[in-house]
C-alpha cells in the first residue's frame, strides 16, 4: 500500500464537517495511487458500516440520513481494506437550536429542599438563565444555588417558602435560537410531625395502666375463676 492515498470528500487528512439538522449528507471516499482495485472500509465510531456490492471497490460512499442532534461528534472513518492504517476520517458538528426537557410540576412541603433540572442539548452552547413568574429571578445566596453542565442546568432551592410557588422558567439562547422549559413549583403547607417520642410515651402509660388496674382486681378475677 506505499504510495496508496484516500480522500473523502476531497480532504485528504482528518477533518471537521459543519452541518445542521439535515435530511442528508453524503460521504464519498476515493483511493488514490494504486495500480490495482482497492477494497474500502467505513466505519462510524468503533463500528463497522455494511456497504453493499459494488459500493467497495476504489470509491464508496456512504449517508447519513437524516442528520440529527445524537450525531453531533460522531466521527466516520474511511479505511483501506488491506492496509487499515491507510484512512481518513471526518467528525460531524451538527449544530442545533437549544432543546429543552425536564419534569413540569413539582410540589414540595414547605420548608423542604427542591431541585429544578433542565436538561439542554444545543450546539453551540448557549447563554442560560432562569426567570421566575417572567421577571429575573432575584437569587438569594443562602437559599439559592446554581449548577450548569453543558446539557444540564440546575436550580436548587433550601427551605422552601410559600412565596416559592409560582412558574420557574429555564431559557437558553443561542445564535441558531431560544429555548425555554417552564416549571411549576407547587409549594404545599407543612404537615404537622408526631413526635415519636410523645406517642411510645403514651403506649407505655396505658399499658401499666392496664396491668396495674389487672393487679389491683386479682382477686375478684381468681375468685370468678
Amino acid at each position: 500500500s506505499a504510495g496508496v492515498e484516500l480522500s473523502v470528500n476531497n480532504h485528504a487528512a482528518d477533518f471537521t464537517l459543519s452541518t445542521g439538522l439535515s435530511p442528508a449528507i453524503s460521504l464519498s471516499c476515493l483511493v488514490h495511487n494504486s495500480s490495482q482495485a482497492e477494497e474500502l472500509l467505513w466505519y462510524r465510531g468503533a463500528g463497522q458500516v455494511d456497504l453493499k456490492d459494488g459500493n467497495k471497490v476504489n470509491i464508496s460512499n456512504i449517508c447519513i440520513s437524516p442528520v440529527n442532534e445524537s450525531d453531533n461528534g460522531v466521527t466516520f472513518t474511511c479505511r483501506l481494506a488491506r492496509d487499515k492504517a491507510v484512512q481518513v476520517s471526518v467528525t460531524l458538528d451538527v449544530q442545533f437550536p437549544p432543546h429543552l426537557s425536564g419534569e413540569e410540576t413539582l410540589q414540595v412541603e414547605e420548608e423542604k429542599d427542591v431541585t429544578l433540572t433542565c436538561n439542554s442539548k444545543s450546539n453551540p452552547q448557549g447563554q442560560s438563565t432562569w426567570l421566575k413568574d417572567n421577571q429575573s429571578l432575584t437569587l438569594q445566596q443562602s437559599r439559592h444555588k446554581l449548577y450548569q453542565t453543558s446539557e444540564v442546568l440546575q436550580l436548587s432551592i433550601s427551605k422552601v417558602q410559600k412565596s416559592d410557588n409560582g412558574t420557574y422558567t429555564c431559557l437558553v439562547e443561542s445564535r441558531l435560537g431560544n429555548g425555554a422549559r417552564d416549571f411549576h413549583l407547587i409549594v404545599e403547607d407543612k404537615k404537622p410531625i408526631f413526635p415519636k417520642e410523645a406517642v411510645i410515651a403514651a403506649v407505655v402509660v396505658v399499658t401499666i395502666t392496664i396491668f396495674f388496674g389487672i393487679v389491683a382486681r386479682k382477686d375478684k378475677f381468681f375468685k370468678v375463676w
